[in-house]
């Protein structure tokens, strides 16, 4: 009889069940009563309230142009970390893994310090008419750095797997470099490209911590919908702070969704080719 490591499946399965509903099902569940409680016609009027749109509006625009930074930058640098030997490549490996281990607000207090008027960068571009703290520009950088590591992490193990003899097979074909990354590589690199711009993504939307303190938190300027909901609990306002974070919730539930079912797409494509 083959010896199992784990617990038997029912076992398993139901510690599984109990994480999920005590951790992951229980507080959503609860915000969504929250939100519910409040009925059709005032939950609609909180959600789509000019300050609550502005919010949804400054903090998707953000996260969007974050993600695709970090697509390009995350794929570059994922791959010089796989291809390339060069001094220094544990450290530039290790600092990848950085955001994960800093505090949010610690964050977001060296990206202040550097972007502010009177700081490193930034006393270089305010004379250029460049401003980057307490704009939209800021609440970029700032969910680009927190949320980097998900791209190079779900790519970069894709990387090393690959099998070097379907390049070759590519060269010796007569392909281009060019030809060879769009048809025999960047295939195969889609379902995690797509898993790590999904978790990327997923975390620009609900970042906080670093981005407070370099937005600036104008409402209908650089006001994040995180904020908003923080303000409306500080209010007291609980119900409409459970209706706006609903909001972001479902969105990011749709988002996944989404991201998935390309996922799955890509994969069978992948494997069928």
């Amino acid at each position: 009889m083959r010896r199992r490591i784990l617990p038997g499946f029912r076992l398993s399965l139901g510690i599984t069940l109990f994480y999920v509903a005590l951790i992951v099902m229980l507080p959503l569940g609860a915000l969504l009563a929250k939100a519910g409680g409040l009925g059709l016609e005032d939950f609609w009027r909180i959600v789509t309230s000019p300050r609550a749109l502005a919010s949804y509006r400054v903090t998707v625009l953000s996260a969007a142009i974050a993600t695709a930074f970090n697509l390009v930058f995350g794929l570059a640098l994922a791959w010089v970390l796989v291809r390339y030997t060069f001094p220094g490549k544990r450290l530039v490996d290790a600092i990848v893994d950085l955001p994960f281990a800093l505090p949010t607000a610690v964050a977001g207090i060296a990206l202040t310090t550097l972007f502010a008027p009177g700081g490193w960068f930034g006393a270089v571009l305010d004379p250029l008419g460049v401003q980057v703290a307490y704009t939209p520009i800021g609440i970029m950088i700032a969910m680009a750095f927190t949320s980097l590591p998900f791209v190079v992490r779900t790519v970069q193990p894709v990387l090393e797997d690959l099998d070097p003899a379907l390049e070759e097979a590519a060269q010796s074909l007569g392909g281009s470099d060019a030809e060879i990354f769009r048809k025999v590589i960047l295939p195969l690199l889609t379902p995690a490209l797509l898993a790590g711009v999904s978790l990327s993504f997923a975390r620009s939307l609900g970042e906080f911590g670093a981005i407070i303190f370099i937005a600036g938190n104008q409402p209908f300027e650089t006001e994040i919908t995180a904020l908003l909901v923080f303000i409306r609990l500080e209010e007291y306002d609980y119900p409409a702070a459970a209706a706006i974070a609903s909001v972001m919730l479902i969105a990011a539930f749709v988002m996944l969704a989404v991201t998935n079912a390309l996922q799955a797409r890509a994969l069978r494509y992948t494997q069928k080719g």
